[in-house]
């Protein structure tokens, strides 16, 4: 197997759920996986202030547990999508001044 392809497995085990390569250490690649997920994390919430900050640190285990396994697709697009998964789950709803602009911007994104 060459470099690039060990590289490629490594990384798809650190952001997108992909298996542990041989010869690495399952906890530490997980240590690993977390510290990139919080980080994710913390990009994501500067673009959902009020979910943050109403979800507190409930907010970065939420995303962990919803973004693991996911690709990355960008700050923005992470938080578009997570935002969606927190309110149809039931999770997290905007405030009632945002519902509107909430509502719009799903019908938006439908059609």
């Amino acid at each position: 197997m060459s470099l690039a392809q060990r590289q490629e497995e490594l990384v798809r085990a650190l952001v997108a759920g992909g298996a542990a390569p041989a010869g690495f250490d399952v906890d530490r690649l997980r240590i690993a996986e977390d510290a990139l997920l919080r980080k994710r994390a913390g990009e994501v919430a500067r673009h959902m202030p009020l979910a943050r900050a109403q979800l507190g640190d409930a907010f970065v285990e939420a995303f962990m547990a919803w973004a693991r396994g996911r690709q990355r697709g960008g700050s923005v697009a992470d938080a578009e999508a997570f935002t969606v998964h927190l309110v149809s789950s039931g999770v997290w709803s905007p405030p009632a001044d945002r519902r509107r602009w909430w509502n719009r911007r799903r019908s938006r994104s439908r059609g």
